[in-house]
């Protein structure tokens, strides 16, 4: 166990806060709220009711708002898969 710079428990708070802000960060998204669409902005194709009711406010069809989060792109940040002596040099 590495030991000298840290105080104890101090990883664990930092992964403690990296997921905090995540979830504070995913919260925060605008969701649809109100009267849903009954036909797609983008392809004017008719929402079902049922996915009408799941979600009020929805304003894609099912098709096209799996287009639209398959073109969303990953937030940045460090490579925390990557072996930690590769980010002290």
């Amino acid at each position: 166990m590495a030991g000298g710079w840290t105080r104890d428990g101090a990883v664990h708070e930092q992964i403690e806060a990296s997921i905090a802000d995540e979830l504070h960060r995913l919260r925060a998204r605008r969701r649809p709220a109100g009267e849903s669409r009954t036909t797609c902005a983008d392809c004017e194709e008719p929402i079902p009711a049922a996915r009408r009711a799941a979600l009020p406010g929805v304003t894609l069809c099912r098709d096209c708002q799996e287009e639209r989060d398959a073109r969303r792109t990953s937030r940045g940040g460090p490579d925390r898969r990557a072996p930690k002596d590769s980010q002290l040099r």
